[in-house]
């Protein structure tokens, strides 16, 4: 069976659950695969959510130095490298009743030999069942390929997007600009230490007050002295 679905229509997770339901993974188990390692273990972790099972129970995955599985597994992702290189030692891959070959239009070297394989060993087992996913599949030629396998297609959600532009900058109203309070000598300024703060604050107050004789207090110390 060729699935072609959007991305984000569940094929990847979704798939495993509906043939647990459909009483697969019980002579053997469903092998899962994926192109990358870190995508093999994301999945099996939320197949395994979803089915309130722990990691490596009912859902387990196997990657390069790293095995979670489990002699309970029924659900198996996996790379597609691990499942090429177990064909070496079971060569009828026995140990599955079906497969699941995701992301099939990445075309690797692994899928493409992968493909190749499974369609002989379909004829050498009847009792195997075969599904290939993609988002962006070539549907036809992959159905020619297996001698006219039926094709299904999964429509996505589609999610409303608004677009926002930032106004351009001639656009945006300046701020008002207010006069600094004038700088104070070194011998206002007590040495050569800094100003204080409150004397600018108290000179921005009396300004905004429209007090034309506000001063620093430090300025107005100096001067009653």
């Amino acid at each position: 069976m060729i699935v072609c679905g959007e991305t984000g229509s569940g094929k990847t997770t979704q798939l495993p659950k509906i043939l647990l339901e459909l009483g697969r993974g019980v002579a053997g188990m469903i092998g899962h695969t994926q192109p990358r390692r870190i995508a093999a273990r994301s999945v099996a972790a939320r197949i395994a959510s979803e089915l309130a099972s722990p990691l490596g129970h009912a859902v387990g995955y196997k990657v390069r130095f790293s095995d979670r599985i489990s002699p309970d597994t029924y659900i198996k992702v996996m790379t597609d490298g691990i499942l090429l290189a177990e064909t070496q030692g079971d060569r009828l891959l026995r140990a599955y009743d079906t497969l699941i070959i995701d992301e099939a239009h990445e075309r690797s070297l692994n899928i493409d030999f992968l493909l190749g394989y499974v369609k002989e060993l379909l004829a050498r087992r009847p009792d195997l069942k075969l599904i290939v996913t993609s988002a962006t599949i070539d549907a036809e030629r992959f159905s020619r390929h297996f001698g006219g396998a039926p094709v299904i297609e999964v429509s996505g959600r589609v999610y409303p997007v608004e677009v926002r532009y930032r106004p351009r900058r001639s656009s945006l109203t300046p701020a008002p600009l207010h006069p600094s309070p004038p700088p104070l000598s070194r011998a206002e300024r007590g040495g050569s230490r800094s100003p204080s703060p409150f004397g600018r604050r108290a000179w921005d107050e009396g300004r905004e007050r429209g007090d034309s004789r506000c001063r620093c207090p430090v300025r107005q110390l100096h001067e009653d002295r």
